[in-house]
Formats: C-alpha cells, structure tokens, sequence
C-alpha cells in the first residue's frame, strides 16, 4: 500500500511539472487527496466544511464554504475539523497563467500578496457557479482540445475576477503569541525554499532582508522575534540550512561547484567557497573527495 501511494504521488508530481497545472475534487475520502510536494505552484481551493486555516502570522476559522488562494512563498495549513468535506482544488505555476513576460506577478495580486486576504466566504448560488467552473476544468486537462490550457487559464482568471469582487473574510486571528508565530512562519518558509533541485532555478531568499520582505514585516522585527524563540539570529538560521544543503548537493549531485554556489544564491564561486570553509574550515573540492 505504501509502495503504491508513492508511486501516485510520484506520477502525480512529474505530470503537474509537465503540464504546470492540474485540478481535481478533494473529499473526505482520503484516497481521493492529492499530495504534492512542488514548492513553486500556486493554489485556489473552494471547499465545504468546518477547518482553520493558518496563513503566514494569521488564523482563520471557516464553517461552512470558502474560496482559498495559496502563494508557493507564503506558509500556511489546514486543519480540517469536520468528517464530511468536500470541494475542489486547482494547482498551477506561474509560467503557465502567465501569457506574456511583461504580465504582473501574481506575488502582486491582492490575492496571493501576504499582506493581502486570501480567504472569501462563499454563498450557495455562488458556490454552485464556482463548482462548474471547476468542473469544467477538471474535465477539459482529459481533452485532447488544441486550445485546452488557453481554455484552462480563462477559467483561472474568471475565478480570480469572481473573487476580485467579493469582500475577503475578516474573522481573521492574530496569533496569541506573535514572535512565536512568526518565528515559525519564518522556519517553514525557510525550508520552504529546499531543496534545490535544479541548477536553473537558484535560491531566492538568501538573507533576513529576503524573508522580512516576504512575510511583510521590519527585518529588526523578525530577527528579535526569531531570536528570542530560538536564541539564533535570522541569518544564523539561514546559515545553517544552506550549509546543509550545500554539503548534500556535494555529495549526492554531480553538479561541479561553481553550479552549486549560483544555485545557492551566491554571485561568485569565490563567495560560496569562503561560506563553506568559515563553517567547515574546509573547501567545497576537499569536502567532496573526503566523502566518496
């Protein structure tokens, strides 16, 4: 059994990297639940059911049928309370909505923004609206229609435009304990950017600068927050997991070493090789041969 949900987890992986969109039907059955490891895909959710949502430092609790947009950049989770949960899910990149290089980031939209609100509480009219719009998606990725994915995308962007026009939810909740959730919003979107799977797509987020940008808040707020929870700085945590990360692609890539420092945000081989030995008080080439 586990050997076969791997191998479904597996193929469903390389077919949304193939296609860089996919869309299915969520319930409560849990072979029915697509599992998903690609950190770089966007997520609109409607669901009916009572869960919380815990997106970035905030809390949301819904009851009955919401509309959920998710940033790959932003952390968040899903805690599903009922036993009966239904609804429908739709994963794409940014490569596949956009039409054209000079098209907004969707990092900008109000709906994906971290600042932004990214939960609508749905009526039943038009939760049936949204249900076929779903639906039509879902059945039109089995066609073998020229035009599919233009016809995908227009069904995205009509139900981005269908929550551009209602109001966002405001039962949202701070966290009781602010450094506390940031501190762990920043961890997850710190492992959030690993691993590094291609020399292609380098870290974006290289210091605390990076990460208090994108979790919206003053980088003196989260490096105090951070360390009074952990008693490590921002920096120090990022450090560590690069450091990580760059001793694991050493080892088990064949990636030369200049490869590996741009992939890991460094300008210049020459900075990623100081990085490593300051931690190792070896090089990058010594720590290789050492470990075959």
């Amino acid at each position: 059994m586990a050997d076969q949900l791997i191998r479904s987890v597996s193929e469903f992986n390389n077919e949304l990297k193939l296609k860089g969109f996919n869309a299915f039907r969520i319930d409560d059955d849990s072979n029915a639940t697509r599992i998903y490891s690609r950190k770089d895909f966007y997520k609109i959710c409607l669901t009916t059911g009572k869960s919380i949502i815990h997106y970035a430092d905030r809390s949301f609790e819904a009851n009955d049928t919401v509309l959920f947009f998710g940033n790959p950049h932003v952390p968040y989770s899903w805690e599903t309370i009922s036993t009966t949960y239904v609804g429908y899910t739709c994963l794409f990149s940014e490569e596949f909505l956009k039409l054209s290089d000079r098209s907004e980031s969707l990092q900008h939209s109000p709906l994906f923004r971290i600042s932004g609100t990214p939960i609508f509480t749905i009526s039943p009219p038009q939760r049936e609206f949204l249900n076929t719009i779903f639906q039509r998606m879902i059945e039109e990725q089995q066609t073998n229609y020229s035009y599919k994915d233009d016809l995908i995308r227009n069904y995205i962007h009509l139900i981005i435009h269908e929550a551009l026009k209602l109001e966002p939810s405001r039962n949202f909740d701070q966290h009781k304990n602010a450094a506390s959730r940031i501190t762990s919003v920043f961890l997850e979107l710190l492992e959030r950017q690993f691993p590094i799977e291609t020399t292609d797509r380098p870290l974006k987020l290289t210091t605390a600068q990076d990460y208090a940008r994108n979790l919206n808040v003053h980088v003196n707020y989260l490096n105090r927050a951070v360390n009074e929870v952990t008693g490590k700085s921002t920096t120090a945590h990022i450090a560590e997991r690069v450091l990580s990360e760059a001793k694991a692609l050493l080892q088990h890539t064949d990636w030369n070493i200049s490869d590996i420092a741009y992939a890991l945000g460094f300008e210049y081989p020459s900075y990623f090789n100081n990085f490593f030995r300051k931690f190792t008080g070896t090089n990058p080439r010594s720590f290789r041969l050492a470990e075959v």
